[in-house]
């Protein structure tokens, strides 16, 4: 990592905020919030985000968790795939499809990918790569999903591109397993 990791000892935080993190996280922090524990404020409201937009969407899990791999795979942000891949699983997706992950583009046009899987991935491929949805690709995901699960689907894969930025900014080190 490019900065230090935070430690209590180098800047005092919230203590409601510290349990709220580790509640999220199942009681251990992780290397992506000693970073941003740098910043209260940040590590505040990045909690309640990002903790909306992994627990409290009502689009697809795994769909959502597959968008989120592309994302990672696509701005190299290892970090993000090793903590996504096993929710993807997790969430019914087939853990026997990860070596196709290692090109996002041939596992987008990859049939042993689900019809929804693969619209999923070449929306966030787009989302991520040019950021302006093509209409004929948007038209696909518009007539195959609720307008909910758009916006919900979109959030998703742009929050985690944020998160991509950060990662690779910082270079933050995927955590130990």
């Amino acid at each position: 990592m490019r900065i230090p990791p935070w430690t209590p000892e180098a800047a005092s935080r919230d203590p409601a905020l510290l349990e709220a993190i580790l509640k999220r996280r199942g009681g251990k922090l992780i290397n992506l919030d000693l970073a941003l524990l740098w910043s209260e404020p940040l590590a505040r409201g990045w909690n309640a985000y990002v903790g909306a937009v992994r627990r409290e969407l009502s689009v697809s899990p795994r769909l959502k968790e597959l968008a989120i791999c592309v994302v990672a795979r696509i701005t190299g942000a290892e970090y993000e795939f090793t903590h996504h891949w096993p929710e993807y699983v997790k969430a019914g997706g087939r853990d026997d499809l990860r070596p196709l992950m290692k090109d996002p583009d041939r596992a987008m046009e990859d049939p042993e990918f689900s019809g929804d899987e693969r619209l999923a991935m070449r929306y966030a491929a787009a989302v991520t790569r040019t950021v302006k949805v093509p209409d004929a690709l948007f038209e696909e995901v518009r007539r195959r999903f609720s307008p909910t699960e758009v916006v919900e689907l979109t959030a998703a894969i742009a929050t985690y591109n944020m998160v991509a930025r950060l990662l690779l900014a910082l270079d933050i080190e995927p955590d130990a397993r």
